[in-house]
C-alpha cells in the first residue's frame, strides 16, 4: 500500500512538471513591443515575454510603435498565456491569446517584430517575409538591425568596472 502512494505521488507530481504551465489574467502593463506584465487569477504578477517574436528595442526605431501596437491588442484585456519556458534570466516565454488571437501575429504582420534569432517559427516566418516584401514597419528600411544584434551592441558599449 505505501509503494502504491509513493508510485501514485511520484506519477502525479512529474505530470505537474512536465505540463505546460498555464495564466489567465489582465494584463496590467505592456513594457515593450513583446515584453508584458499580467495581474494573475492567482493574484500573483507575472512578466512575460512574447514567444517566438522579438521587437525592437524602445530606443530603436519602431520600437515605441510596437509597444503602443501591442498596447492596443492586449492591455487592459483578459489573456490566457501557456508558458513555453524561461529565456536565460528567468523571464517567462508564453503564447499569450486574447479571445482566441495572438497579437504575435499582428506585430509580425504590421512589420513591429522578428521572428526569433534562434529556431524561428515556420508559420511566423512566412507572415514576417510577407510584411518585409511589403515594406511594413521596419521593413521600410534598407537594413534594420535586430533587437538581439542592437543589445550585443549596447553591452559592448558599456563602460565596465572590475
Amino acid at each position: 500500500m505505501k509503494s502504491a502512494r509513493l508510485i501514485m505521488l511520484f506519477l502525479l507530481s512529474s505530470s505537474v512538471l512536465w505540463a505546460n504551465e498555464m495564466i489567465s489574467g489582465k494584463v496590467v502593463t505592456v513594457i515593450d513591443g513583446n515584453t508584458l506584465k499580467v495581474y494573475a487569477s492567482d493574484n500573483e504578477t507575472y512578466k512575460i515575454l512574447l514567444y517566438g517574436i522579438d521587437s525592437p528595442e524602445l530606443t530603436q526605431e519602431y520600437g515605441d510603435k510596437a509597444k503602443r501596437t501591442l498596447e492596443k491588442l492586449i492591455l487592459d484585456k483578459s489573456v490566457s498565456i501557456e508558458i513555453q519556458g524561461k529565456d536565460r534570466w528567468g523571464n517567462r516565454l508564453g503564447i499569450v491569446l486574447i479571445d482566441g488571437e495572438d497579437p504575435r501575429e499582428k506585430l509580425l504582420e504590421e512589420g513591429l517584430a522578428w521572428t526569433s534569432e534562434k529556431n524561428p517559427m515556420e508559420q511566423f516566418e512566412l507572415i514576417r517575409v510577407k510584411a518585409q516584401e511589403k515594406g511594413k514597419g521596419l521593413w521600410k528600411e534598407t537594413d534594420p538591425t535586430p533587437p538581439w544584434t542592437y543589445r550585443r551592441q549596447q553591452t559592448m558599449t558599456q563602460y565596465k568596472t572590475s
